[in-house]
């Protein structure tokens, strides 16, 4: 009968800090309007996950396909399963931003993504605190129970 072997992680401190420093530097690029920076960012934010992934999965093992191996000797297969999906999708994700970025390239001759216009309207109407003209007083207002609860509280 075997006995499973609580094995104790010890992760790599370098590891460690390359995943900070790649997530820190994702979130930071992810934060720019240039849709290319904005790739960089996912991409940066991704590959820190998956290394974060694979420091938590623990030292390598033996496959666990292969023969008659002691659980405490194998290799959990998930974290690799899930950085293999996690590949997958950042591969999707680059590709769909790149094309994203090539059209607004076209369109505008610049990557960098415009304000919205209605956005930058409506801010208009509420700094000169004005309703819109497609607002009707006259009709009932779609509120949940808790927003018309705080608003007879206020």
């Amino acid at each position: 009968m075997t006995t499973l072997i609580e094995a104790t992680v010890h992760p790599n401190l370098t590891l460690i800090v390359v995943v900070g420093v790649l997530i820190a530097a994702g979130t930071v690029l992810v934060l720019d309007r240039s849709l290319v920076r904005i790739l960089l960012g996912l991409l940066l934010v991704g590959n820190g996950v998956s290394i974060l992934y694979m420091v938590i999965a623990g030292e390598a093992g033996r496959p666990p396909f292969v023969g008659d191996t002691e659980p405490g000797e194998m290799s959990d297969p998930l974290p690799q399963a899930m950085v293999l999906t996690a590949i997958v999708i950042s591969l999707a994700t680059m590709g769909f931003l790149l094309a994203l970025a090539y059209r607004l390239w076209q369109v505008s001759g610049t990557d960098d993504v415009p304000d919205d216009a209605e956005d930058a309207r409506i801010l208009d109407l509420a700094s000169a605190n004005e309703t819109s003209s497609t607002y009707d007083p006259n009709v009932t207002p779609t509120t949940s129970s808790d927003e018309s609860a705080e608003d007879s509280s206020s």
